[in-house]
């Protein structure tokens, strides 16, 4: 802290675009909430970055970092661990068949660029297609699948990269008789211009089963089965990025298994090391041979690192015996019918949507106009943490008053009570 008591952040690269810093340093976490140096608790309604789906210095995973890091830390990327053998055994068990093929990274931008790369090479193809309001990484090809943010200023994206309108059901853009989304019709209009603009490249259709960052749309029951269908009949392969709906934070282990699709590809990071950097790409044995039959080279300096895979077991241990699934479901709804319970109440809520712990808080303003909303979204979010509550709104203009709510699946039920409470002061003390 500076004499003034303000953060002195002089010797800091500005990295959030037009976001800032947040106005205190943080000294500790510890479950649920984080600890600043100025002595203030932040239940925290972000688990992280989206992440820390155990909370915040989990007892298992400090264990598991000293016995492993004293044991067995990293290796010749060449090299090969037990815990490394172990994780990549575990995902292909939790997962249907046949995505049996696991390799270990350290963050989702890198795990969506090997994803990426394997596609283009098995299929010879090199366009990619993704939502318009979607995040995949900031690496080269995942930022060239990633619509909501970082495409201004820096150069040509790679060529090839389509996006598909959102099935926003809050928001629709094409509508059916009763002024409902009309996804089918959407999606078939998505495809026709995509198969204009191709020049018969299409290689994947890379997307999140719930939006996160283009504001917690959760696609509508028979979207994704359509969608695997119109990539198999072009040949391409489905990645489904599960960085935030993997590993139970929905009430599934992943969110996918709602409508019965098994994608080509699926990708983790975020909830799969819980706070630590570690992801994974998982498909099938099939597409794994012909990607090494082809050559497939993707090396980093941290790939199928020991240590973060021993987190990574420990992680699913803590997740099966704690059946954090079942957990996460009921939190859910605990925490949805909170938060309907303030829409009752509240006039600028506008919609309330998600699934398990992941779950979107949209505000509507009387005027309708986005200016008017990301004002009111900003507003009660700075109330929220001056209450002791940490809560995200997306960042895309005109969705700033889009809440992007996920506590950690060890929350309690009066964790949760707690953050709606906050909530709901912050909102009436803003509006």
């Amino acid at each position: 802290m500076t004499d003034n008591g303000t953060t002195d952040t002089a010797h800091l690269i500005r990295y959030l675009g037009r976001g800032g810093f947040s106005p205190s340093v943080v000294d500790r976490a510890a479950g649920t909430s984080v600890f600043t140096e100025d002595g203030r608790e932040l239940l925290d309604f972000t688990s992280g970055q989206m992440s820390a789906i155990l909370g915040h210095s989990h007892p298992e995973i400090v264990a598991t970092l000293g016995q492993q890091a004293g044991r067995l830390d990293h290796l010749y990327s060449g090299m090969l661990s037990r815990p490394v053998l172990e994780l990549c055994r575990r995902l292909a068990e939790s997962l249907p068949a046949p995505l049996d093929k696991t390799m270990l990274l350290s963050t989702g931008g890198e795990a969506n660029e090997a994803a990426l790369r394997m596609a283009k090479l098995v299929t010879g193809g090199h366009e990619v297609v993704s939502f318009a309001r979607s995040w995949h990484g900031m690496t080269q090809a995942a930022a060239g699948a990633t619509y909501s943010a970082g495409r201004g200023g820096y150069g040509p994206a790679a060529p090839g990269n389509f996006a598909l309108p959102v099935p926003d059901r809050f928001r629709p853009d094409i509508v059916d008789a009763d002024g409902r989304l009309d996804w089918r019709r959407q999606l078939d209009l998505a495809f026709d211009l995509i198969d204009a603009q191709s020049t018969g490249s299409l290689a994947a259709c890379l997307v999140e089963p719930i939006l996160s960052s283009g504001g917690i749309v959760d696609l509508p029951p028979g979207y994704l089965g359509a969608l695997r269908d119109k990539c198999h009949e072009r040949g391409m392969l489905l990645i489904l990025d599960e960085a935030q709906t993997g590993l139970c934070r929905t009430g599934d282990w992943y969110a996918f298994e709602r409508d019965g699709v098994v994608p080509d590809v699926i990708t983790l990071s975020k909830t799969l090391g819980a706070g630590l950097p570690l992801s994974a790409v998982v498909t099938s044995a099939e597409i794994e041979q012909r990607a090494h039959d082809l050559g497939f080279l993707f090396l980093t300096t941290h790939v199928n690192d020991p240590l973060p895979a021993a987190v990574g077991n420990t992680v699913l241990d803590v997740l099966t015996r704690d059946r954090l699934d079942v957990r996460a479901a009921e939190l859910g709804q605990r925490l949805r019918d909170g938060l309907n319970d303030l829409a009752a109440r509240h006039p600028v809520i506008g919609d309330v949507r998600g699934r398990g712990l992941l779950v979107g808080l949209e505000l509507v303003t009387a005027g309708g106009g986005t200016e008017d909303t990301d004002r009111l979204g900003a507003a009660v979010t700075r109330r929220a943490g001056e209450l002791g509550l940490h809560m995200n709104i997306v960042q895309l203009p005109g969705m700033g008053g889009t809440f992007r709510i996920a506590p950690a699946l060890t929350a309690t039920e009066a964790e949760i009570d707690r953050g709606v409470e906050i909530l709901d002061k912050a909102l009436g003390d803003a509006a």
